[in-house]
């Protein structure tokens, strides 16, 4: 029985209330007093108010029990931001040089790379890498904002499934003993929701793009510049960043052997500042790099982390009654909670549940390919439809997904007119859960 479990059999649900009022907050005080929490103080002061007292309230009243789950959620939320705070501060230094025409070819053009490339240097690499270059090919036009809200969808997501070093979740998993191959597997998942929310963004920036006024055309056209690439060096450091990635168990066993469990995120973080201290400065000036994104992305979660260690602890004990039994309910309960609570922690809940019921011991057993007599189903088809339901469907709220918050702060302050947290998820609903559904039919059923 895992301490999680342990403490989830004694929690009531009111505990559940820190959580929600978290998620109210991101949803609602943008609205309600958006001048206020704009500034990352304010987001801080709210998420010390509700995360503090949970976690004080865990270790006074459950305490070894409750200070285990405490310390093991910060270990998770350390290695979460570090490899985010890696990737956003080194790919911040590679600056895509010129200023495109538009076009919607052009644009597809943008998203397409960006789905390929979150699979190989994450969702938040990728994310930091084009986000610029297409808010400056942009800049002209008029109308702009659906191809950020298609961006964070196809880049910042769905992109990212097929390596572990794409998604938080999948690099959980990775570490829990899912080979570092495994999911090339889910390349047809990958391929059919790309193409097909690449295919509606094509189809919206094709009617918005014979709306854009002649003028605004015309400027667009005559400030082109072509694209080079400039910060090289930083290629570099995100390749080593993969190679610790790809080297997290050895680098987990010298962490052991010297009582320190952060050897990885020390790489990390040294790689962060050799980029800072070695790569050219031209780069990231030209990128107009700002802490910002992820001074937000990192006070957001830290609310949400210490929040919802009672979520997921009631989910875990009481997972067996919720009945569910086949991929596809995995797929869709997996993605439900995705899209509030972070993935990864949700990830390793349900891969959990379905670890009881096909009868394994660990994560990286789920990827077997043999039937369990009883239940018409693999092991492996468990796993596909909790990785697919946690990478793809953190694009159904900004709070999905890390880079979600950050792409919407780099476009807002490039001027561009974001939707609210609920307008957001009108895009996600009306555009994002039929393509799930013609997913859930072709794979999971």
């Amino acid at each position: 029985m895992s301490a999680s479990y342990e403490l989830g059999e004694q929690l009531g649900f009111w505990t559940l209330a820190p959580f929600a009022c978290m998620l109210l907050a991101v949803a609602i005080m943008p609205l309600a007093c958006g001048r206020w929490f704009e500034h990352n103080r304010n987001k801080g002061i709210v998420a010390f108010v509700l995360g503090a007292p949970t976690v004080a309230y865990l270790v006074g009243r459950f305490g070894s029990l409750g200070l285990e789950n405490a310390a093991h959620t910060a270990e998770e939320y350390v290695s979460f931001i570090m490899l985010l705070f890696a990737l956003f501060t080194i790919s911040g230094g590679i600056y895509l040089t010129g200023n495109l025409v538009a076009t919607p070819k052009v644009n597809l053009a943008f998203l397409t790379a960006g789905a390929v490339l979150a699979s190989f240097i994450g969702t938040m690499g990728a994310s930091m890498v084009l986000i610029r270059p297409l808010l400056r090919a942009n800049a002209e036009r008029t109308h702009s904002k659906h191809s950020v809200i298609f961006f964070i969808f196809a880049v910042s997501n769905v992109g990212g499934l097929l390596t572990p070093l794409g998604d938080p979740p999948l690099f959980l998993g990775f570490l829990r003993g899912v080979p570092f191959t495994w999911t090339f597997r889910l390349w047809g998942e990958w391929l059919l929701v790309v193409v097909l929310v690449l295919a509606v963004y094509f189809a919206f920036e094709v009617y918005y793009y014979r709306k854009e006024p002649a003028p605004a055309r015309r400027v667009d056209t005559a400030d082109y510049v072509p694209m080079r690439i400039k910060g090289g060096i930083n290629i570099l450091f995100l390749a080593l960043v993969i190679m610790a990635v790809l080297f997290s168990g050895p680098l987990a066993r010298a962490g052991e052997a010297i009582h320190f469990p952060f050897v990885r995120e020390l790489i990390l973080a040294a790689l962060a500042v050799l980029s800072l201290t070695v790569g050219p400065k031209g780069p990231r000036a030209s990128n107009h790099f700002s802490w910002a994104p992820i001074v937000e992305v990192a006070v957001l979660f830290a609310g949400i982390f210490a929040t919802m260690i009672p979520a997921l602890a009631l989910l875990e004990a009481n997972g067996a009654s919720i009945g569910l039994t086949r991929p596809w309910q995995y797929f869709w309960a997996t993605g439900g909670l995705s899209s509030f609570l972070d993935n990864a922690p949700t990830y390793l809940t349900f891969t959990s549940m379905a670890q009881g019921q096909v009868g394994v011991s660990t994560v990286g057993a789920l990827t077997s390919a043999a039937i369990v007599p009883g239940l018409g189903f693999a092991p492996a088809d468990f796993l596909a439809a909790i990785s697919c339901g946690a990478v793809m469907m953190g694009a159904n709220t900004y709070i999905g997904n890390a880079p979600n918050f950050a792409v919407k702060c780099i476009a807002e302050k490039a001027g561009v007119k974001m939707p609210s947290f609920f307008g957001y998820m009108g895009y996600s609903i009306a555009i994002l859960l039929p393509i799930f559904a013609i997913v859930t039919a072709v794979f999971f059923l």
